[in-house]
């Protein structure tokens, strides 16, 4: 089966400029043992910086999409491997035509004929039927792809293996994998990364929605559902998932006002659910340690991190744990 073609860095829009840099990477391929793939410049390779490595350079739906995918469609697999990826292809589908001449085409530069063999199940919010141009797609699609080449195994060398599948080229690879370990390290060390996400698992479940958009009604304990979550959806997820599909939260923030155990404020801790008096006790968030809390906030909002400033003086509350 045809691998995609992958982007490599160099712009195809400038060709006659840029014929240097393609003759060098095209001996460089070459060199490395890529006889009989066809290495391409995908689309995705014009005017890309590989200087961007902080975890904030990504668009927060490619963010939440790393963040399910790698898990989902594949438990060896961490998500910054996906997100590498992603930058190196078409810098998280900003490339404004994300299409390679060898036709790899969309976010991961699948082409049609790779992409079919790993684009169902259809993914949560992911168009139907599946298409290598949609984001949802395609990521859980590359996923797929890397865990059936070896990502599955956890280790260095089939993560490696996986990768070489993906682009059969030695520094494909490393450029992917220096990649990867920069927005590890940029998490690992960055504004929205702390150790109560990193101990707690209802917290890290809540997290790893962020990004995704608020549907009213929108979440099960499964997963988004409509594309995104509204507050007790995240919760309801969050906890399920946090608690080893233990405890199933009933499914609005009214009744989720009343699990669990109530606790003292100054007693709070990462896991335990918020839940404030607006409209009606109409809102329900996670504690994720620090004064801050992950929720999927209102209509136009995405499922976000925010500070707790202010909303102790201008609402009552109810914390509970349920874990």
């Amino acid at each position: 089966m045809k691998k995609p073609a992958i982007a490599t860095g160099v712009g195809l829009g400038t060709a006659v400029f840029a014929l240097i840099g393609v003759l060098v990477l095209f001996i460089a391929a070459v060199a490395n043992g890529a006889a009989g793939h066809q290495e391409e410049q995908g689309a995705a390779g014009s005017q890309i910086s590989m200087q961007g490595g902080q975890v904030g350079d990504i668009p927060p739906k490619m963010l939440a999409l790393y963040r399910q995918a790698a898990p989902a469609g594949c438990r060896g697999l961490d998500w910054s491997v996906l997100a590498a990826i992603g930058k190196v292809e078409t810098d998280h589908a900003r490339h404004p035509t994300m299409r390679s001449s060898a036709g790899a085409v969309g976010p991961m530069q699948f082409l049609p004929s790779t992409f079919t063999g790993y684009a169902y199940p259809v993914p949560p919010g992911g168009a139907n039927p599946p298409t290598p141009w949609d984001a949802t797609d395609a990521v859980y699609a590359a996923a797929r792809m890397l865990c059936a080449n070896g990502a599955k195994a956890g280790t260095s060398h089939g993560v490696y293996k996986a990768i070489y599948s993906y682009n059969h080229a030695d520094w494909y690879v490393k450029k992917v994998l220096d990649q990867a370990k920069t927005y590890a390290a940029a998490q690992r060390s960055g504004p929205d990364s702390n150790t109560d996400v990193a101990s707690n698992a209802i917290v890290k479940a809540a997290y790893t929605q962020l990004g995704l958009p608020y549907i009213w009604g929108g979440g099960t304990i499964n997963g988004p559902s409509g594309g995104g979550f509204d507050c007790s959806g995240l919760t309801s997820y969050a906890v399920y998932q946090g608690t080893g599909h233990k405890v199933k939260l009933p499914r609005t923030s009214q009744e989720q006002r009343h699990v669990g155990t109530p606790v003292p404020r100054e007693q709070m801790q990462p896991g335990d659910l918020i839940v404030f008096d607006k409209h009606n006790w109409g809102h329900v968030g996670v504690y994720a340690g620090g004064n801050r809390m992950i929720d999927a906030p209102r209509p136009g909002k995405s499922v976000e991190i925010i500070s707790l400033a202010g909303y102790w003086e201008q609402y009552a509350w109810d914390i509970r744990r349920v874990a």
